[in-house]
């Protein structure tokens, strides 16, 4: 992929850049190796290696451009010719509105958000001087070409411009099914506030992934490479019927990918499935989108680690932990705990590494990594974990 903005260091947020792609893949696949360990493809589940390191599957790939489906926009510039994109270090903006990272259809609609800021009237916060209004446009796009828009404000002082707005902006963004307005009051990098004021009739983004029709609502986590995350969930749902556990737990679940994807047996009966999540937002987005289907999962609200001990443990176990991993409590939990199986989704592979270390009892036999973004070393990598 070829970059003007990086070739002009106006942006070097790719730091692999005019790394050709399968250069990228090879050296994410070296770094999952060299964390989790190496070994031949197998013919069956239950192979035994002759070393204890996963039995890797090739990379699922993804385009290397046009890829993400959200843009988080920081906006710059001034109320007449605001800047969409960036700060530099002295916190003026640098205008990325014609970024080839944004998959079709979002890249129509981030080339027009300046125009919409200008018409709107609305006013860029300016990190110099702590002035304006406007800090951050967020846009998701799903497959179906719907919009979630999110303006991220410092006061309420012109919310009502959008709210008056709103029918215009609609016909200018036919797909915008919800828009929302976020006040992030403190002069901080932080991307959004505590606080959400959904303008639309709808609360929720339909996100069809594979057969699953999840439900997004403003501030639900989902993956921002749509086609990888579709593969992460259908190998996870294939490893998971090789198991065919009768119960299984999703801790971290969000809005339920991996919990939803796993919920029926390959004889066509329902699991018993519970996903725990500490986003009440994002349960109630779970919620919704089980409705849609059989079975009847259960979704709960808190911190993972205190649903443990209130219920024998499942068959298997799904972490989908944030980069720090999940750490030495629940890693204890899961090591002591007689679950025969855990599928583990990680983002960090040295923090994977780090709590595989804690459970020696579960040994890696299956593992695959997920390039979710080209460009960066960021990478995805999804481990089946086996009782010895």
């Amino acid at each position: 992929m070829q970059c003007d903005y990086f070739d002009s260091a106006r942006c070097r947020s790719c730091s692999l850049m005019g790394t050709p792609y399968d250069e990228q893949l090879a050296a994410k696949q070296a770094r999952c190796h060299a964390a989790l360990g190496t070994s031949a493809l197998p013919t069956a589940l239950d192979t035994t290696p002759l070393d204890p390191g996963p039995l890797w599957e090739p990379p699922f790939a993804s385009n290397p451009e046009r890829f993400r489906n959200k843009a988080k926009l920081v906006v710059g510039g001034t109320r007449d010719s605001p800047t969409v994109g960036i700060l530099d270090r002295g916190g003026e903006g640098i205008d990325l509105r014609h970024c080839g990272l944004y998959e079709p259809g979002l890249t129509e609609v981030v080339q027009q958000v300046p125009e919409i800021i200008a018409d709107l009237g609305l006013v860029p916060y300016a990190v110099p001087h702590r002035s304006g209004e406007l800090k951050h446009v967020l846009v998701t796009h799903s497959p179906a070409g719907e919009l979630m828009v999110r303006f991220v404000l410092r006061s309420p002082g012109q919310v009502g411009r959008i709210e008056r707005a709103l029918p215009e902006l609609q016909e200018r963004l036919p797909g915008a099914r919800v828009v929302s307005v976020n006040l992030q009051p403190t002069h901080a990098a932080v991307l959004e506030g505590p606080e959400e004021m959904v303008l639309t009739r709808d609360q929720e983004l339909p996100m069809q992934v594979n057969d699953v029709r999840l439900r997004l609502r403003t501030r639900s986590f989902f993956q921002t490479n749509t086609l990888v995350a579709a593969g992460l969930y259908r190998q996870a749902r294939d490893w998971i019927n090789d198991v065919d556990p009768a119960s299984l737990w999703d801790l971290y679940c969000g809005v339920g990918g991996f919990a939803l994807h796993a919920l029926m047996r390959p004889d066509g009966t329902p699991r018993d499935v519970l996903g725990v999540e500490v986003s009440p937002e994002a349960v109630e987005s779970a919620r919704a989108a089980s409705a849609e289907l059989p079975g009847r999962p259960t979704f709960l609200a808190g911190d993972v680690t205190d649903h443990l001990t209130t219920t024998p443990p499942p068959d298997l176990v799904v972490v989908n932990p944030p980069r720090r991993g999940i750490g030495a409590d629940l890693a204890g939990w899961l090591e002591s705990s007689g679950v025969e199986h855990v599928l583990y989704s990680s983002c960090n592979v040295d923090s994977l590494a780090a709590d595989l270390a804690r459970m020696p009892s579960l040994l890696p036999v299956r593992a695959r990594l997920f390039d979710m973004f080209p460009q960066t070393n960021h990478l995805e990598v999804l481990t089946l974990l086996r009782r010895r």
